[in-house]
């Protein structure tokens, strides 16, 4: 009995993971491009070309809603169909598209939280219909979803998302309060984040993360990255070395989990940072606050947020590339060379 319960937690657990991953990977796809063309895009302002390629990645974010459902359909591994009538229900409810007098316009990515709200409730009616409708699931299965789901949706697009912005504000208005304290206690938050099973960007759009708050998850994550980076190098290959900062440090996640003292250092490292990144000022957008150093995306959005000084300039290097590697380098010899409580072997990666 035991043994049966400990299976159906660990289905819907699964289950649970695998939506969260899926909408991740669509916020990805869809926010990446303009990300990281959107500011060398402003150098050739009034080009025809460049307007062509702004006008398509910003289009693209504005699919966030569809390629999510769909990227939750194939990591839960259902068919093309279900895949598709998910995204469907996600993207009618998803907040992207609205009706004026002068006829409907599609713009932003949507209201994240209820985007997410969706995508768990589509994927429960695809599981429960997927074999109901039998030689007619094509016609019928995505109407079926996109209504039921996507309907409910619609009903909870306005409340939902009054409480993320409330919660947004909320977090702002900490942030504000106790700048340093709640800087200290996002950058450690984010660390754990992006190391845990959870999405770090799918949480941080889902609060609307912003401003100085998201500039300290963003060094939060990057100091994390470098730190992990660092003390597993002498036995992980350079690529994956460098793939822990270039990439995402989430590479980590299976030792990070079997082994959670490795959560010590990149804590300590990730409350300095936070609190250093919030003193300069450092600020990033909901999209932002999930990456760190990851594809360059939170020091390109952090010189787009500031006031593109000098000073400006310094700092954002300061927080995502000077103070990371003297952070790290001063954890690795702490945890690693003075108190022996990590050995290099304890970061070793399985590549395939």
């Amino acid at each position: 009995m035991k043994s049966v319960k400990r299976s159906s937690a660990a289905t819907i657990k699964k289950f649970i993971i695998d939506i969260l991953n899926g909408t991740s990977l669509g916020i990805v796809l869809t926010l990446i491009p303009s990300a990281l063309v959107s500011q060398l895009l402003l150098l050739f302002s009034g080009n025809e070309i460049a307007t062509q390629i702004a006008f398509m990645t910003t289009l693209i974010q504005s699919t966030l809603p569809l390629v999510a459902g769909f990227a939750v359909g194939q990591i839960l591994k259902l068919t093309v169909i279900d895949s598709g009538a998910i995204a469907l229900a996600m993207f009618v409810s998803a907040g992207v598209v609205k009706s004026t007098a002068n006829g409907t316009i599609i713009s932003g990515s949507g209201v994240m939280l209820n985007i997410l709200f969706v995508a768990f409730l589509a994927s429960i009616l695809v599981k429960i219909t997927e074999k109901s409708f039998g030689h007619f699931k094509i016609l019928l299965q995505p109407l079926f979803v996109a209504v039921i789901a996507g309907g409910i949706g619609l009903m909870t697009l306005q409340p939902i998302s009054v409480l993320q912005t409330l919660i947004g504000d909320g977090v702002a208005y900490a942030t504000e309060l106790t700048p340093l304290v709640m800087g200290a206690a996002l950058g450690v938050i984010f660390a754990f984040l992006i190391v845990s099973p959870l999405s770090s960007v799918g949480i941080a759009m889902a609060i609307s993360l912003a401003g100085v708050g998201s500039g300290a998850a963003n060094a939060g994550i990057t100091v994390a990255s470098f730190t992990l980076a660092l003390m597993g190098a002498s036995v992980n290959p350079i690529g994956g070395t460098l793939a822990h900062f270039v990439g995402s440090p989430k590479i980590q996640m299976a030792n990070m989990l079997v082994k959670p003292k490795l959560f010590i250092p990149t804590s300590i490292g990730a409350a300095i940072m936070g609190a250093v990144a919030t003193m300069l000022n450092i600020k990033g957008t909901p999209f932002s606050a999930g990456f760190g150093f990851s594809g360059l995306v939170g020091p390109l959005t952090a010189w787009s947020e500031s006031d593109k000084s000098v000073v400006s300039i310094f700092s954002v290097l300061l927080v995502f590339v000077i103070l990371p590697i003297i952070i790290a380098t001063v954890l690795k010899w702490l945890f690693m060379t003075k108190l022996k409580m990590i050995k290099a072997e304890d970061l070793k990666l399985t590549l395939q």
